[in-house]
């Protein structure tokens, strides 16, 4: 596909989004949103323009044969809305790989339909519909504090005592570690530097500036939906700040397994504390919006165990109707972010950072690091400028997708890169109530019910919300046909959705593709994790229910529904049956654990118990791909802690 449609992918494609989204005759229409068709907001337009930017040739060609195939038959002509869907779900059965393609088309549509604003008015006009009051204002004129290096010309060279590849979690924690020590820290980050001037609140915009791939990625098999945070600051800047400490059977496994040493005693517990204290985290704002108070109900109905989730937020600036729109950014600045806390410490002991400066590879010499070198790239994202850098110790902290690619890409690591990649797999169970749920206020996660956290062998699930936007809902919500797709969303308001977050013990793989960019493909056959996504489901279903749900939708092909009065336990029966991924329950992932674990043996593990490389002395690992297993938590803190005890460890080491 070249820049640009032609004049026959245009029209195919604006048939396409008015089958996926096409005028209802359905009254009363409050809002408008039965009558309304994609086109009628440019959502055609808005998938061109994602279309013809895809970076990856292959993709962006694949995509113009699918169009092509739909202009060839004829769905912009057939006679009405039962032969236009008969003819998408011909094409999507005529190949895995044209079912993958429609169903990319499908949620791009509906992504930009619901969440894409007018660009005059900057609203959307299905957003009144819903209740939602979208963004609360222009976001406010702030200064960046932090100052990253300018860099200038086609081939620099830097030098520093250590150069860490990422700002993350981990890489911005041990970033301070290290200068506090009187190391000279260079930290480079791939991506750009925003903060609150910079947050207007709407998806796209931060789905564009601030995550990893755009948004929204499937994983190569179709499985598993991953956000990961690709900002300056990681996945802290976008996060829904939930805080929570590693669990104690997770510390001990970790311990007794793997060789990390201390991990499971009072050492591990000072590097808790530290960044419990340095985030400020508790529970003071922790608001409960309606889906999280039916979490409360449902589980006290039930007699199961919950918790109030400690944040990390500024009480002094903290506003409850900011606070839902924080996985695009905080544009109130109350979130205590990696680049609020451990990079502003960093800098202000002499660490340097620099922003849009993507590492390649990691150099060595003699079985020892000598640096990195990468490009510089330019607001397109395309490459500037060669940078290498010279340092004797190289921390990679790139995340668990990133972070194996540049081990791969460099040659190092030992057999285990890649492998055990863990996800956090979530299922998500959407319900409908009988009055406005109020989703879009307050945070995303403030409740969390732990009924399930150990379910057997350390391994279970967490119960949680979400956080509220039009966009993702409506390309998660399952289309099987527009009438039933528009039945969902004109119930929204009214809608809560729970979601399973499971510690997965078995795991995928991170491999790269011929030009080294990562590949990601996940499949849950492990029995144990089956059933406690089955697990997840049944608990989901029945909270629902208990707090008075009137009807319920978990998120699968199909979209099967329960509606009060119905048999519960033969639904959930009923539901537990389908499968776990591409066409079946569309699996989430914004956790991305152990592409590069930690352990004693080099054949499992690709670095030490401390988080240097077994092959490759002075490589460090330093974000979550360094876990051995799963957390089962919001790994936030413990990918800080650990951070903290290999930043220590590299200093100690000289």
């Amino acid at each position: 596909m070249p820049d640009q449609l032609t004049d026959t992918q245009r029209a195919a494609l604006a048939a396409f989004c008015d089958t996926v989204v096409p005028a209802i005759d359905r009254d009363p229409d409050p809002g408008g949103l039965w009558h309304r068709t994609a086109s009628e907001i440019g959502s055609d337009g808005y998938v061109e323009q994602i279309l013809v930017s895809m970076p990856d040739p292959q993709v962006r060609a694949g995509m113009g044969a699918l169009l092509d195939a739909i202009a060839a038959l004829g769905l912009g002509e057939a006679a009405d809305q039962q032969a236009r869907e008969g003819i998408v779900a011909a094409i999507a059965a005529a190949s895995p790989e044209a079912a993958a393609g429609i169903d990319a088309l499908i949620r791009m549509t509906l992504f930009v339909h619901y969440g894409a604003p007018d660009p005059n008015s900057g609203r959307n006009a299905n957003w009144d519909a819903f209740g939602y009051p979208g963004p609360p204002g222009p976001p406010p004129a702030v200064a960046k504090p932090l100052q990253p290096l300018a860099l200038d010309g086609d081939d620099i060279e830097l030098s520093a005592d250590v150069c860490i590849v990422g700002s993350g979690s981990g890489g911005g924690v041990i970033a301070a570690t290290l200068a506090a020590a009187g190391l000279d820290v260079l930290v480079l980050e791939a991506a750009g530097y925003f903060n609150e001037a910079d947050f207007s609140g709407y998806e796209l915009d931060a789905y564009r500036n601030m995550y990893w791939r755009g948004g929204p990625t499937p994983s190569a098999d179709g499985n598993l939906t991953l956000q990961a945070g690709t900002t300056l600051g990681g996945g802290t800047t976008i996060n829904w700040m939930n805080c929570l400490r590693t669990r104690p059977w997770v510390r001990e496994q970790w311990a007794r397994e793997h060789g990390l040493e201390g991990v499971d005693g009072p050492e591990f517990d000072v590097h808790l504390d530290a960044v419990m204290g340095r985030l400020g985290a508790t529970e003071e704002c922790s608001d409960l919006n309606g889906p999280q108070q039916r979490l409360r109900e449902g589980c006290e109905k039930l007699g199961w165990s919950f918790e109030t989730i400690a944040r990390n937020a500024d009480p002094a600036s903290y506003d409850p109707a900011t606070a839902a729109f924080i996985g695009f950014g905080d544009a109130s600045g109350s979130k205590r972010s990696g680049e609020k806390t451990w990079l502003a410490d960093a800098a202000a002991a002499g660490a340097r950072l620099v922003v849009g400066c993507r590492v390649e590879r990691v150099l060595s010499e003699g079985g020892r690091a000598s640096g990195v070198e990468a490009v510089r790239l330019g607001p397109d994202g395309a490459p500037v400028g060669k940078v290498r850098v010279r340092a004797p110790r190289v921390v990679v902290a790139c995340g668990a997708l990133e972070s194996p690619a540049l081990l791969l890409r460099s040659g190092i690591g030992g057999p285990a890169v890649g492998h055990n990649l863990h996800v956090h797999p979530c299922t998500a169970v959407f319900a409908r109530y009988d009055e406005d749920q109020r989703a879009w206020w307050g945070p995303p996660q403030a409740l969390l019910c732990d009924e399930l956290a150990d379910t057997g062998e350390g391994y279970g699930l967490l119960i949680e919300t979400t956080q509220y936007a039009p966009g993702i809902v409506g390309s998660a919500v399952p289309w099987t046909n527009a009438e039933a797709h528009k039945e969902v969303m004109a119930n929204v308001a009214n809608g809560a959705s729970f979601i399973g977050l499971t510690r997965d013990r078995g795991g995928g793989q991170v491999t790269i593709d011929a030009s080294g960019e990562a590949v990601v493909s996940y499949a849950v056959s492990d029995e144990l994790d089956l059933a406690n996504l089955r697990r997840g489901l049944d608990a989901q279903v029945r909270i629902h229910e208990a707090a008075g749900a009137d009807e319920i939708h978990p998120l699968a092909t199909g979209l099967p529904g329960w509606q009060r009065g119905g048999d519960l336990d033969g639904f959930i029966a009923e539901v537990q049956q389908i499968p776990f991924g591409y066409a079946g329950y569309r699996l989430f992932s914004a956790h991305q654990m152990g592409t590069c674990r930690m352990g004693t043996d080099p054949e499992t593990s690709v670095a030490g118990p401390l988080g240097e490389l077994h092959d490759v002395k002075g490589v460090w690992v330093g974000d979550g791909s360094a876990f051995p297993t799963a957390s089962g938590t919001n790994p936030m803190v413990s990918i800080m802690a650990l951070a903290r005890r290999t930043g220590e460890a590299i200093a100690a080491a000289g």
